[in-house]
C-alpha cells in the first residue's frame, strides 16, 4: 500500500515540502559531561516525583496508560534534535508511546520532526507574533504558537517510521464556518471527527499499529491548534513545541483557554521549559522583570496542569562576534553577559519555587564550551556558537536523559530502601 505521502503526491494533492530525515541514532565520540552548580546536572530532583511515581507505576506493570512529556521551548526544542535523544532513550528505557504532540501541517520551511513525516496542502498558516508587546492582538493560538485555517479539502498526512505505530489521534480547534468538521483516515478506514464551535480537544481511536494518517478538512474555516498522536497503553511520549527565536514572553501570549484544552487533554507527567537564550542575548533584558514573568509562568502551568511536575533548562552557553579579547579561541566572540543573568534567575527561582532545575551550561562545559565543542574534531556546534550539530545535539540530549535516569533510578532505590 502507498503510504499517505505518497499517495497524496502521486495524486496531485500535495506540493512536495521537506520531510522528516527517519536516520537512526549512531554512537558519536564520547565527550564528558561537564559540572556545574547541581550535583549530577540535576538541582531540585525530588520535584520530578509525581514523573518517577508514574514511571515506576508502568515499569511495575500497574499503570497501562502512558507516561507524556511537553518541553516547550525554542530553537533547541524546534529542531527536535535534542529532544528527539531524550525521547529514543526515555522510550529504550519504558516503551514507546507514540510520538506526542505536534504542531498543525507544517509550520515553517524545512520543518523536519524526529520519527514522523508531515505534508500538508490548503491549510492557511498564522503563527502568533515573537516577543509581542503587552496588549498587542495576537492570533488566538495554542502551545505550538501556530494554527492552520482550512480551505474545502485542505489535506494533512502522516508518515510514522517502523516503530512508531500509534492507536490514537488527537485534535485540538473548532469546527468551521458550515459547522463540519475533518475526515480521519488511517489503516485504510475512514471517520468522521467533529469539532465544537469553542475551542475542544478530541481523541479517535484507530486501528491498531497505524503508520499512516491523513487528515481532510471537510469545509471551510476549520481550525487545528495541535495534535498528538499516541499509543492506548504503557509508554513514553515527548512533545517538541518549539519557536525558532522564541521565549518566556512567547509563552506567556498563548491563548488561555487553548491552553487549557490543550494541557487538560495531554495530561503531561512532565513540563520542561527550554527558553532563555533568545533572553540572553536582548542587551534591554530588565531581570526583575523576567523574574516576574518567569514566576508567573511557574505558576500558570501549576494551576492548568496540577499533575504536572516542571523543569527548568537553565539557558545553555552560547557566544556571538564582536568580543575584544573574548574567551574564543580566535578572541574575537563571548558570551553575552544577559545570559549569565538568565541562568541566575532560572536557578534562584527554580529552588525557591521547589521546580526541578537541569544546568545546561554546566553540563555542556561551562563558560565558552560552545566554542570548544565547535572546534572538535567532529564539531558539537554549528559555526554560530549558538546552535548544536546533530551529532552534538545527540550527545547533550544524551547527558540530559542520563541525568534523568540517573535521579530516577536514586529516587527508585531510596524508595525501596524506605519500604
Amino acid at each position: 500500500m502507498k503510504t499517505a505521502l505518497a499517495g497524496l503526491l502521486a495524486a496531485g494533492l500535495l506540493c512536495a515540502v521537506p520531510a522528516a530525515a527517519q536516520t537512526p541514532y549512531v554512537v558519536v565520540a564520547p565527550e564528558p559531561p561537564g559540572q556545574g552548580v547541581c550535583p549530577n546536572g540535576l538541582c531540585q530532583p525530588q520535584a520530578l516525583a509525581p514523573l518517577f511515581e508514574a514511571l515506576a507505576a508502568m515499569e511495575a506493570g500497574k499503570r497501562q496508560t502512558s507516561v507524556h512529556i511537553l518541553q516547550i521551548g525554542d530553537s533547541h526544542t524546534a529542531g527536535d534534535r535534542i529532544t528527539g535523544k531524550v525521547r529514543a532513550d526515555l522510550q529504550r528505557r519504558f516503551g514507546r508511546a507514540g510520538r506526542g504532540a505536534l504542531p498543525p501541517g507544517v509550520p515553517y520551511d524545512g520543518y523536519a520532526p524526529l520519527q514522523v513525516s508531515v505534508a500538508a496542502r490548503g491549510w492557511v498558516m498564522e503563527t502568533a507574533p515573537l516577543q509581542p508587546p503587552a496588549g498587542a492582538p495576537s492570533p488566538r493560538v495554542g502551545l505550538s504558537g501556530v494554527r492552520a485555517i482550512g480551505t474545502r479539502d485542505a489535506v494533512m498526512a502522516f508518515d510514522l517510521e517502523p516503530g512508531s505505530e500509534v492507536g490514537a489521534l488527537g485534535v485540538c480547534g473548532r469546527e468551521g464556518v458550515d459547522g463540519k468538521g475533518l475526515s480521519i483516515e488511517a489503516g485504510g478506514v475512514g471517520r468522521e471527527l467533529r469539532l465544537g464551535a469553542d475551542e475542544v480537544c478530541r481523541r479517535m481511536i484507530l486501528p491498531d499499529g497505524a503508520r499512516q494518517v491523513r487528515l481532510l478538512a471537510l469545509g471551510e474555516g476549520a481550525v487545528i491548534d495541535s495534535l498528538w498522536l499516541d499509543r492506548a497503553g504503557p509508554g513514553v511520549s515527548l512533545s517538541s513545541l518549539g519557536r525558532v527565536g522564541g521565549t518566556l514572553r512567547d509563552l506567556a501570549s498563548r491563548d488561555e483557554t487553548t491552553v487549557a484544552a490543550e494541557l487538560n487533554a495531554w495530561r503531561p507527567g512532565l513540563i520542561i521549559l527550554a527558553v532563555g537564550t533568545n533572553e540572553g542575548f536582548d542587551d534591554a533584558l530588565d531581570p526583575a522583570a523576567y523574574e516576574t514573568l518567569l514566576r508567573a509562568q511557574i505558576a500558570r502551568l501549576r494551576s492548568l496542569a496540577p499533575g504536572a511536575a516542571l523543569m527548568v533548562l537553565g539557558a545553555p552557553d552560547a557566544l556571538r562576534n564582536g568580543a575584544t579579547n573574548g574567551c574564543s579561541a580566535d578572541r574575537l566572540r563571548d558570551p553575552p553577559p544577559g545570559l549569565a543573568v538568565v541562568r541566575d534567575v532560572q536557578r534562584r527561582v527554580a529552588a525557591d519555587l521547589g521546580v526541578a532545575f537541569w544546568d545546561w551550561h554546566g553540563r555542556m562545559g561551562g563558560d565558552c564550551s560552545a566554542d570548544r565543542l565547535a572546534l572538535r574534531g567532529e564539531p558539537f556546534m554549528r559555526g554560530d556558537r549558538v546552535h548544536f550539530t546533530n551529532a552534538g545535539a545527540d550527545w547533550i540530549g544524551g547527558v540530559l536523559s542520563a541525568d534523568l535516569l540517573a535521579a530516577y533510578d536514586v529516587w527508585t532505590a531510596a524508595r525501596a530502601g524506605a519500604e
